[in-house]
């Protein structure tokens, strides 16, 4: 159905957010869409119409009596459920939108249940196992990465966690019990240091898709990957501090209280729901620390890449990449 009278015209760029990406409050607003819990309870055929309502408008088909924020919603619901890259559909819990009900149930056990080895080491393989999952899910680029180098990436940040864990909480024995509520913290910190570059080796290996300002492919980066791999390192990281650094303080605060005391079955959901809380903005604040679409300039860039560039599209001087999430 071509667009008629009346009808959405066909120069709305859906390509990119709706919300202007070079500020950090237009990053913001758009990842509070993309992290939206509500999105898991669409429906396949939900999924499936946004699909297509998307795919139309860019092949120049508009839907017949659809509005620009309807256009939009279909564009977010898109984006939350398929891989920008690829085009294929995420698994349900490596999708951005489950960030927060897995973090928070994930996060809040290994806060509470850090005191016990068999405990610590449970929620830490549970936690790497999650973000496993979701590395690979968000990863950038199209690069396949093949059984062997999941597992390896997969097995190193599941030890480099639990040793992280085993080896602070050994160290903590003597400290004030609160020092002790944040060993799981330094041990997420260091497990998404091992965890996203080796789930992301094959990027690192090979580099990852490079283009022009408009979207045309000009080569593959190592060091476009690298700064990536990097700014994702650290959102993640910032992610997990108000979810791993205020609920024990307050817990700690609370269960000197004879209200919790008497009810300590409340300490775990109590936790939880904090964490919860904490999450539901420290998730798409962190990942709009950095821009999505990143850019490089091509001085910077690898010196064959950079000869490449210059030779083709002598007047660029800066490259776009996808950085992963």
């Amino acid at each position: 159905m071509e667009s008629k009278m009346g009808e959405l015209p066909l120069d709305i760029n859906i390509q990119e957010p709706r919300w202007d990406q070079s500020t950090f409050l237009g990053r913001a607003r758009h990842f509070f869409t993309v992290t939206d819990p509500r999105n898991l309870l669409l429906s396949a055929a939900q999924l499936e119409t946004s699909r297509n309502i998307v795919q139309n408008y860019r092949a120049g088909v508009v839907t017949p009596g659809i509005t620009e924020d309807q256009l939009w919603r279909a564009k977010y619901v898109y984006d939350s459920a398929f891989h920008p890259d690829t085009g294929e559909k995420v698994v349900l819990i490596g999708r951005m939108s489950a960030q927060v009900p897995m973090n928070m149930t994930i996060t809040g056990c290994m806060l509470t249940f850090y005191r016990k080895t068999p405990t610590v080491v449970f929620w830490q393989w549970v936690n790497q196992s999650f973000n496993a999952i979701v590395n690979y899910s968000n990863r950038s680029g199209d690069t396949p990465i093949t059984m062997r180098q999941l597992g390896t990436a997969y097995v190193s940040a599941t030890t480099g966690a639990v040793a992280t864990a085993l080896g602070l909480k050994s160290l903590t024995k003597h400290l004030p019990p609160l020092v002790g509520r944040f060993v799981p913290f330094a041990a997420v910190a260091a497990a998404n240091c091992i965890n996203i570059p080796l789930m992301r080796q094959r990027e690192l290996q090979v580099g990852i898709p490079v283009a022009d300002e408009a979207g045309q492919r000009l080569g593959y980066s190592v060091t476009a990957a690298k700064q990536g791999i990097f700014q994702v390192v650290i959102s993640r990281i910032c992610m997990a501090i108000p979810a791993m650094a205020i609920p024990p303080l307050i817990m700690d605060t609370l269960e000197k209280k004879d209200f919790l005391k008497r009810r300590p079955w409340l300490g775990a959901p109590l936790q939880v729901g904090l964490v919860g809380f904490c999450l539901v903005f420290a998730t798409p604040l962190c990942c709009a620390l950095f821009p999505q679409k990143s850019s490089i300039n091509v001085s910077k860039l690898e010196p064959e890449l950079r000869a490449q560039i210059h030779e083709q599209n002598p007047s660029v001087e800066v490259v776009y990449y996808n950085k992963g999430l």
